[in-house]
């Protein structure tokens, strides 16, 4: 099966935390925190629809200017998440610029912002690029669980824990994975193209199988259609299987409530991106600093039953060590090691 969500650290492990997040035959992608952006394209950029801040310390925000930046003078929506306070920090990042020539903008760069509160609130502010960015409208709701984001493809949830500041993890969950069978396509007499993607959508949305589905390919220079009921469609070319799903914690303390908290979050999970800042020898300077050594991030790991785990936001004290610090993510110091089978990538 080809996976449909893939990921991948911005920075290498001792630079700034951040993950971009793509998706198979989609045209948007997510990132999670916004350090520094440089080894990602202008295209690669373009393509964010959702950007999920843990908290605003510079190494995990540094780069919300450059976005910003990138996407000024685009037809396009783009909303962030962040911890309680979130709104009121963007909104004093942007008012640091002038604005006097966006009104006059043929398009409109809207910012949705989003700050999650401990008890699942959720407030959203919209800020239009051609109203100097200022706050045109102000809601809040339940998150339902700190329901981020929940779409027939993927959902993302979000939860609050402490790093001596309200800090936020995130999970990725792909509801499911429909797959074709491209030689089954052309056995019915079909060519590949756009109208899959209606099918695949049709399928995750829950349709009912009398659902007629339009179908329109080219056949060389001639211009094709047919209509077939979904269930047909489903049942003749299609496979569901069960999706995958990641999870991102950085910048957490080591209490019983973010562990309890963040085993519950990644439970599964077929990826765990996690902080690996301290070498268990340095615990204490770990806990002075609100952190995660690298043996309680395996520990995590472990807990949650994750398939692997990506160790990073390394601390550049071990800037010649990173064996030791993957190492110690990968030991546990009893025989659960193997039996886990988990993968420290």
């Amino acid at each position: 099966m080809r996976p449909l969500i893939h990921s991948r650290l911005v920075n290498p492990p001792f630079g700034d935390p951040g993950v971009y997040v793509e998706f198979l035959f989609e045209r948007h992608a997510l990132l999670f925190d916004l350090g520094d952006l440089g080894p990602l394209s202008d295209r690669a950029l373009l393509r964010v629809s959702d950007v999920f801040v843990s908290h605003t310390h510079m190494d995990h925000f540094n780069g919300f200017d450059r976005l910003i930046r990138i996407l000024l003078g685009r037809d396009k929506t783009l909303r962030l998440f962040g911890p309680p306070g979130f709104i009121d920090r963007v909104s004093h990042r942007l008012a640091s610029y002038t604005w006097n020539l966006v009104q006059d903008f043929s398009t409109d760069l809207t910012l949705v912002v989003g700050e999650l509160e401990p008890d699942g609130a959720l407030t959203e502010a919209v800020m239009p690029c051609r109203s100097a960015f200022r706050v045109e409208r102000r809601e809040s709701r339940d998150s339902d669980g700190g329901m981020l984001i929940d779409t027939p493809a993927y959902r993302v949830r979000g939860l609050v824990l402490d790093h001596g500041t309200p800090c936020l993890a995130f999970a990725v969950e792909q509801r499911c994975h429909v797959n074709v069978w491209k030689n089954r396509v052309e056995e019915m007499g079909f060519r590949v193209g756009p109208w899959l993607r209606d099918l695949k959508q049709a399928i995750l949305r829950g349709d009912p199988d009398d659902t007629r589905l339009r179908i329109r390919w080219r056949d060389g220079d001639e211009e094709r259609e047919a209509v077939h009921e979904l269930g047909e469609l489903r049942a003749r070319l299609t496979r569901t299987v069960l999706g995958q799903k990641l999870a991102y914690v950085t910048d957490v303390a080591w209490t019983p409530a973010n562990r309890e908290a963040i085993v519950e979050l990644a439970r599964g999970a077929d990826l765990l991106y996690i902080e690996a800042p301290f070498l268990d020898a340095d615990r204490e300077l770990a806990r002075r600093k609100h952190h995660l050594t690298a043996g309680q991030a395996g520990e995590l790991a472990r807990a949650a039953g994750v398939a692997k785990v990506e160790p990073f936001h390394f601390s550049p004290r071990y800037s010649d060590r990173e064996a030791e610090i993957r190492a110690e993510v990968a030991q546990l110091g009893s025989d659960r090691t193997a039996e886990s089978g988990m993968e420290v990538r």
